[in-house]
């Protein structure tokens, strides 16, 4: 089944050559010059390259979770397959306009994929990746079964917010509903109500939309005097058991869906959580360091800088900040996160800027500089961020690429491959290259809100 009408303004018809020219690399300088025809040509490479890890997967491991590019094995999460690759690519491939490959992919969802499983998961994963997999991809076909695949997965995953505190566990098994893990953090229970509020509003159970705002609020009560959230926190007490603060690991996508939430769905309490969240984040997270913008690590209760550390998920800041009308601040961070990247040609996973030291060397593909090129190109119509993602897609070709996928790095110094191929790589990294080089109508912002995943979804409903 093609995809419906009423999505066809999300996708890209024409097709044209895969021929590039050199990129045009950021210079403050000069002006940028990057052509719609070199943006077409950019698109088509990404397209072309997506296909090359969609085959590889396909040829090696078909109905599994994830392709090993390496070695061309399969793996699976858990034992047993949740289809975690093609349920996550699925609306990528849509947008690209690969219909034959995102048939074949939905078709496998439709009639292979079942939670009916014994299996204890990662709720904050499955969920974003799983439940919003399937509930963009239902938007964008409207095929009736990955709806009720979707509220099937989300009744039973419901269990993980039986805490005392409303936060849920960090896993709950898919066929008892037992949850259990009391180690969490402001991201793993406040990215979920995009997910399950658009569960609730296309199913009409108000029960996923409440949960889920229910951790994110209670999660939000935590926050300290000055506004401030920490990094990890005991379901059960809803004590902090770590006080660092910032926008990276454990505690990013708590803030892009404060700002989402509303968006999406018109919800005041997200705003108002955000106009005081983001408050305190201008306050205490941004150091001008040799004359470029960062944002390290704090205290929580006292904003006291402990850290001058940055890295790959800290650079999807400036693309939130923008998004929310803060561009000045935004295309400072920009420039520090492509600063970061061309150090050793690729991004690590964690970078002391005022040292100028990679502390964490490993890039498991990761997608968020492209997310913030992306939202800056859309939002300022500044060639700059083309010619920056062009600059950064080659290095991601160059150094990752394998004869089946693409790699995870161990060491970005190094350039040191790792067997893995996370269903991200998929869902996110190559959708935000697509969408940088992709004519704008393939996806308005201003009318599709994306999942920390990547997932398109939008107010279908009344």
């Amino acid at each position: 089944m093609r995809p419906t009408a009423l999505l066809l303004s999300l996708l890209l018809v024409p097709t044209i050559g895969v021929a590039a020219e050199p990129p045009h690399l950021p210079d403050a300088a000069a002006p940028i010059v990057f052509s719609d025809a070199q943006a077409a040509r950019s698109a088509e490479r990404v397209k072309a390259e997506f296909l090359h890890a969609w085959r590889g997967y396909r040829i090696h491991a078909w109905g599994h979770d994830a392709l090993k590019p390496l070695s061309n094995a399969s793996h699976d999460w858990y034992g047993q397959s949740l289809l975690m690759t093609p349920v996550d690519a699925l609306d990528t491939m849509i947008l690209m306009g690969l219909d034959k490959e995102a048939a074949d992919a939905r078709e496998l969802i439709a009639t292979q994929l079942s939670f009916d499983r014994d299996v204890d998961v990662k709720h904050f994963e499955i969920v974003i990746r799983l439940l919003g997999g399937l509930l963009s991809g239902y938007q964008l076909t409207g095929d009736a079964r990955l709806l009720a695949l979707a509220e099937d997965l989300g009744t039973r995953m419901l269990p993980a917010f039986d805490s005392p505190t409303g936060l849920p566990y960090v896993y709950v098994n898919l066929r008892t509903g037992k949850a259990h893990g009391n180690d969490s953090n402001p991201a793993e229970s406040g990215t979920l109500l995009l997910e399950y509020g658009t569960l609730s509003k296309l199913t009409g159970k108000p029960v996923f939309y409440e949960k889920a705002k229910r951790a994110l609020v209670e999660t939000y009560k935590r926050r300290s005097k000055i506004g401030l959230v920490g990094e990890r926190f005991d379901v059960t007490t809803g004590e902090w058991t770590q006080t660092r603060s910032h926008v990276g690991a454990r505690i990013d996508s708590y803030y892009e869906y404060l700002w989402k939430c509303w968006t999406l769905f018109g919800d005041e309490d997200c705003h108002a959580m955000w106009k005081e969240s983001i408050a305190a984040a201008n306050r205490y997270y941004p150091e001008e360091v040799d004359g470029a913008l960062w944002v390290g690590h704090v205290d929580m209760h006292t904003g006291a800088r402990v850290s001058s550390r940055y890295g790959a998920l800290d650079a999807f800041w400036p693309g939130l900040l923008a998004l929310s009308g803060d561009v000045a601040q935004a295309r400072r961070l920009q420039d520090s996160s492509f600063a970061m990247w061309q150090q050793d040609g690729i991004e690590p996973e964690a970078y002391d800027y005022r040292k100028r030291e990679v502390t964490s060397p490993g890039y498991p593909l990761r997608p968020e500089i492209v997310e913030s090129a992306w939202y800056l190109h859309r939002l300022t119509g500044d060639a700059r961020y083309r010619a920056m993602g062009e600059t950064i897609f080659d290095d991601f070709v160059r150094y990752t690429r394998t004869d089946s996928g693409f790699a995870t790095l161990k060491s970005v110094v190094t350039k040191e491959k790792a067997d893995d191929m996370e269903s991200f790589v998929l869902a996110e990294t190559f959708k935000y290259f697509y969408l940088l080089f992709a004519p704008p109508q393939t996806l308005d912002p201003a009318k599709v809100v994306l999942t920390t995943e990547a997932h398109p979804l939008r107010r279908t409903w009344k």
